[in-house]
């Protein structure tokens, strides 16, 4: 072994022995730990895709905008959805304008029915009198029953248009509503509040059904993703207080007051990017802490969850 290979060997032994006696200070330094657990601030991102197709004639959105819910941030051309609906009235107003007036129609053939009725009751009593031949009476019955299959042709006959008509009519109200929906999607809504996290199209352009428009999230209301070893959560529930810490950098921290939301009932294997109560731990259970932003929390920000002693 030559010297110079000595000489390293030395001196890679006093930087770990150096770097163990650091381990040791720190992990003396103060008995009580900084967090029990560390995970990165998200919100509940909701993308608002266009419900139908046309030219953007408005998009009132920003990037980083605080939208309210319900608020119209945009509107898709309505024009042909208007003229299909006026065609539809249109429609509906031929039908209604087609349907039978039966009462009128079947005037006449129920005139003559009682016309012959009388006839048909005076002949039976000047048969009954001995004054009029039965084959009068007979021939005045039939006339009877014809006119009232006549009338009773004509009510069917009338009784069917008018239902064929009232169904046409029906459909046509069927289609106006679709229409109708049609219309109510073209006008874009916010759909909860928030702050709009990325703007995907402009004003003018050209969208299809599906194609996202916005992404938008409630910033107010945020939830730190944190991960506990399966020992830890013995010591946990949903409801639970803790404290919450946002970490801004360069040692610089910030407490908030924190609720246990959401426990996975599900391990996974412990993201790089995080640590935990346990180094050795190789499987976690990820936890949602609720907090209420002051403004200063971002998302994907790094935070840690410190467990309070009841």
């Amino acid at each position: 072994m030559t010297i110079n290979t000595r000489q390293i060997i030395r001196n890679m032994k006093k930087i770990y022995l150096l770097a163990g006696v650091a381990l040791m200070m720190a992990a003396c330094k103060g008995g009580e730990k900084e967090f029990d657990a560390t995970g990165t601030f998200e919100a509940t991102e909701t993308t608002v895709f266009a419900e139908q197709s046309g030219t953007l004639l408005s998009f009132d959105v920003n990037e980083g905008d605080m939208i309210e819910t319900t608020r119209q941030v945009g509107l898709i051309d309505t024009t042909q959805t208007w003229l299909k609906i006026m065609q539809m009235d249109a429609t509906k107003s031929v039908y209604q304008s087609q349907k039978p007036d039966m009462e009128r129609q079947i005037a006449a053939t129920r005139q003559q029915l009682a016309k012959a009725q009388q006839e048909e009751q005076r002949y039976r009593e000047l048969v009954a009198d001995g004054a009029a031949p039965s084959k009068m009476l007979d021939d005045a019955t039939s006339q009877v029953k014809v006119l009232q299959k006549q009338l009773d042709a004509q009510i069917s006959s009338l009784s069917i248009s008018t239902k064929s008509l009232d169904k046409q009519t029906a459909a046509t109200e069927v289609q106006k509503a679709q229409l109708q929906d049609m219309l109510r999607k073209c006008h874009i809504i916010t759909p909860t509040k928030g702050t709009i996290l990325e703007k995907y199209v402009e004003r003018g352009e050209f969208v299809s059904v599906g194609k996202p428009l916005f992404k938008i999230a409630d910033t107010e209301a945020m939830n730190l993703r944190a991960y506990f070893t399966s020992a830890q959560l013995q010591n946990i529930k949903i409801g639970q207080k803790v404290k919450v810490f946002a970490d801004y950098g360069n040692g610089q921290r910030k407490e908030y007051a924190g609720t246990i939301s959401w426990i996975s009932s599900r391990s996974e294997f412990t993201p790089k990017t995080v640590l935990t109560d346990d180094e050795r731990a190789d499987l976690v259970y990820a936890v949602k802490v609720a907090i209420k932003n002051d403004g200063f929390v971002k998302i994907g920000m790094y935070g840690e969850v410190k467990l309070i002693n009841n």
